[in-house]
C-alpha cells in the first residue's frame, strides 16, 4: 500500500493555510507522507533451477517468514496451504483435514471443492492420522478404500499434525501424476509442519 494525497482526508486550502505553502500539501508534510510506503502483500519466490532439497529449504524460510507474528491455526493453515499449492510443481490439490470430534473435516485448502468429512482409518488422511505417520501413495487408485474426492488425482503424500501428542488433522497434497511424491518430499513437508505447528496456540484455535 502506498500512501497519497486522498489519504490525508483533509481539503487543499486548510493544509495551505496551515503550512503557509499555497501549492496544496507543504512539501516537508508530502515527503514525510511518501516515506511510509508499506508493504501488504508477500510475493512467493520461485526457482525453476532448484534441486528438491533446495527448494524445500527455501520454501521453509519462505514459511517462517510467512508465519512471523502469528499464532491463529485457521489463518497460518490457510497460507500454508497457499504456498504449497503455488511453489510446488505438479499438484493439484493441497490442504488441510482438521480432527474434530473424532474424525477428519476439511479445513484450508487450494485446488478443486473436496469431500468435506472422512473417519478416522478410512482413505489416505484417516489412515495417516489413525497411525499418525507420514504416507506416501503411488497410485492412489491401489490404495485401500481410497476417498476419490478428485479423480484427477492419481498420488498423494499426507503428513498428520501433531502438537503435544494431541492429533490436531492432517496435511494432504494430491498430484495428477503417478509416483509423484518421494522421501525427499516426506522429510521436506514434515520440517515445513514442524514449522507450522511451532507457530500456532491451541488456546482458542479450531
Amino acid at each position: 500500500m502506498i500512501l497519497d494525497r486522498e489519504s490525508f482526508n483533509v481539503d487543499e486550502e486548510s493544509v495551505g493555510q496551515l503550512s503557509g505553502w499555497e501549492g496544496g500539501l507543504a512539501p516537508a508534510l508530502w515527503l514525510t507522507h511518501r516515506a511510509f510506503e508499506i508493504p501488504m502483500t508477500f510475493q512467493i519466490e520461485k526457482k525453476g533451477s532448484a534441486s528438491k532439497a533446495e527448494l524445500y529449504a527455501d520454501l521453509l524460510l519462505q514459511l517462517r517468514s510467512l508465519l512471523e507474528g502469528e499464532r491463529d491455526f485457521i489463518s497460518n493453515a490457510a497460507n500454508f496451504a497457499s504456498l504449497l499449492f503455488h511453489s510446488l510443481p505438479d499438484l493439484n490439490w493441497a490442504g488441510f483435514y482438521l480432527y474434530k470430534d473424532g474424525e477428519l473435516v476439511l479445513g484450508p485448502f487450494q485446488g478443486q471443492p473436496a469431500c468435506v468429512r472422512i473417519a478416522m482409518g478410512k482413505g489416505v488422511c484417516g489412515t495417516a492420522a489413525e497411525q499418525r505417520q507420514t504416507i506416501l501413495v503411488d497410485n492412489v487408485h491401489d490404495f485401500p478404500g481410497h476417498i476419490a474426492c478428485d479423480s484427477a488425482s492419481n498420488s498423494e503424500i499426507v503428513v498428520p499434525l501433531v502438537k503435544h501428542e494431541q492429533l490436531l488433522g492432517v496435511l494432504d497434497l494430491d498430484s495428477p501424476l503417478f509416483a509423484r511424491f518421494e522421501d525427499q518430499d516426506a522429510e521436506g513437508l514434515n520440517d515445513m509442519v514442524k514449522v507450522f505447528m511451532d507457530s500456532i496456540s491451541l488456546e482458542g484455535n479450531m
